[in-house]
């Protein structure tokens, strides 16, 4: 997916809106004079649990939805580091209903619908809108958005039923970092790591892990691009209703071919195979 070139009318802008969570990194907060090497391992293994807890509740959630606030660096041919960001609000229906709202840093919006037969883009400045008819599951259309159209969605695994498997076989290393307290809930700062990427991840302490930010490292990646995202107003329960998930077009709306985009220099990095 093209999320850092030009936005083009074809609706890669609405597509790249879809987000969701890659697999890790700053130091742990122990240093050798304050921690033995069986006090990290024992550390590891409690907090490495607490992740796993955090990523099995929302592979396990039967709905919900999220705010969803997020930035992304676009590294320049001369090395320099730009950040762009966007807004979304998640709201997802399992098995198969899934709806994005999203507004980038510039002011563009978008939408994103499936209602487990058709996927709509529509972009909101331009009145025009895609679709693609795919009868499937919301997990079954991340993957074909990824291999089949090619988008790079950084967390698409936070919003797949394997989160939790996909976690437990990519992560090497799992430090705890500090208790913060600047969230709405007191979280377990977590310092992960794994063979691509390195991830920070603030988890709300208590009997609902839910992560409250996030920022993964593309650490084989030229210039080690970021990205970043705070999550609020969870909600596990989400009124909603089929309509929430259909596209009626307003007025006006152009229907137009969606084209899947190329990935070019300064996009954030793809995993083969599969929804990062």
């Amino acid at each position: 997916m093209e999320i850092f070139g030009a936005w083009r009318i074809s609706l890669t802008f609405c597509l790249a809106l879809m987000a969701a969570m890659a697999t890790l990194a700053a130091p742990a907060a122990w240093s050798a004079e304050n921690a033995t090497a069986q006090g990290v391992a024992v550390q590891n293994q409690e907090f490495r649990a607490r992740l796993l807890d955090m990523a099995g509740l929302i592979g396990g959630a039967q709905a919900f939805s999220v705010t969803i606030r997020s930035g992304y660096d676009a590294i320049q041919a001369d090395g320099q580091r730009i950040e762009f960001g966007e807004k979304r609000r998640v709201t997802l229906q399992r098995p198969d209903r899934m709806r994005v709202e999203a507004e980038r840093s510039d002011g563009d919006r978008g939408l994103i619908l499936f209602d487990g037969k058709v996927l709509t883009a529509f972009k909101a400045d331009d009145n025009v809108f895609a679709q693609v008819d795919r009868n499937a599951t919301v997990d079954e259309m991340l993957v074909y958005m990824v291999r089949d159209l090619r988008l790079t969605l950084p967390l698409a695994r936070m919003f797949h039923t394997g989160f939790r498997g996909s976690l437990e076989k990519m992560v090497t290393l799992v430090s705890f970092v500090e208790e913060n307290f600047l969230f709405d809930v007191p979280t377990d700062h977590l310092a992960v790591r794994s063979e691509n990427v390195d991830l920070q991840v603030w988890v709300a302490q208590g009997e609902r892990p839910l992560p409250r930010r996030a920022v993964i490292t593309y650490k084989k990646e030229p210039g080690q691009p970021q990205f970043w995202a705070e999550l609020s107003d969870w909600d596990l329960s989400p009124a909603v209703t089929d309509a929430s998930f259909s596209f009626t077009p307003p007025a006006g709306a152009e229907k137009i071919p969606l084209l899947a985009p190329a990935r070019k220099k300064g996009a954030l990095p793809m995993q083969e195979g599969g929804a990062q």
